[in-house]
């Protein structure tokens, strides 16, 4: 059975995004130790959405507000000022293996968005993955243990939750032109950025530290990890199920643990290694139903 060339590409769009944001939360700890997390993900989002916007105007592409203004405006408001926001606050205490992993809580938010508002039936081995991460997320979270910030957890948490419903706010945006899904992304990270700036001037933040090594970790972010990244994450979304959206690109958190283990020492604790295995397994088991039901 062939697949589906839209298909296929959507899923070589996820790799992709799973390598760079996989090795980027690693890249964003450390840059936290120079900037503050909102002036962080400020500077991430603006200069991200000023490297689509230039290369918008090199293509000859229109620059105007796509016509789902409402929707591009609270996609940015989740994708960007809530989830990105939310992810810097869980790195400031928190480990780059385990923010990742429990923001990646996002696919089961996804699914059960879907089901909701997408009308994409959940099934009986959903329901199993589902209760496996809910156990896996309680192993990791150990709210009876102190010796790592609740805080933290629960930012990381809050993440996955808005990003599962921007996979949803994404799907309804239509895309009427080419250059739309460009467009769109531009558009959500600028506006998006908008509440961050606001909040860079409310809130006291340590000063931004603009070493060589920070320099490096905001360029990797803006380009790479913000607007090269979620211009492929937004094409797989339009070309997928939500759900299938959701968990394809799930080797991000193992990517992340990998790479926080071997460069900051983030040895995973017994009860984490099993919370982390399994929400992995619990990911796993979707992602092969998912594959399955698109071979039939």
């Amino acid at each position: 059975m062939t697949v589906n060339k839209g298909a296929r590409n959507a899923f070589i769009a996820l790799l992709l995004v799973a390598l760079i944001w996989g090795y980027n939360w690693v890249v964003m700890k450390i840059a936290l130790a120079n900037s503050g997390p909102i002036d962080f993900s400020l500077l991430r989002n603006l200069f991200g959405a000023v490297t689509l916007f230039i290369l918008m105007a090199i293509r000859g592409d229109s620059l105007d507000l796509p016509a789902a203004r409402g929707k591009v405006a609270m996609l940015g408001l989740l994708q960007t000022t809530g989830f990105v926001g939310l992810i810097a606050l869980a790195l400031v205490e928190g480990g780059a293996g385990k923010s990742a992993i429990l923001a990646y809580t996002m696919p089961f938010w996804a699914l059960l968005f879907g089901w909701w508002h997408l009308h994409e039936k959940i099934r009986g081995t959903q329901w199993i993955a589902v209760a496996l991460a809910g156990l896996g997320v309680l192993l990791l979270v150990s709210p009876w243990h102190t010796d790592y910030p609740f805080e933290s957890s629960v930012y990381s948490l809050l993440a996955g939750l808005v990003w599962g419903i921007s996979i949803i706010i994404a799907k309804l945006i239509p895309q009427d032109r080419p250059a739309a899904l460009l467009s769109i992304t531009s558009w959500q990270m600028l506006i998006g950025s908008l509440p961050l700036a606001i909040l860079a001037l409310l809130v006291p933040e340590m000063p931004v530290n603009w070493t060589p090594g920070f320099v490096v970790a905001l360029a990797y972010n803006a380009v790479l990890g913000s607007a090269v990244a979620w211009l492929l994450w937004l094409y797989a979304v339009q070309k997928l199920p939500a759900g299938v959206a959701g968990l394809a690109s799930l080797g991000a958190p193992a990517v992340s643990v990998l790479t926080a283990w071997l460069q900051l020492g983030e040895v995973p604790s017994v009860p984490d290694a099993i919370g982390m295995l399994l929400i992995l397994g619990a990911i796993g088991l979707l992602t092969l139903r998912a594959l399955r039901g698109r071979r039939s």
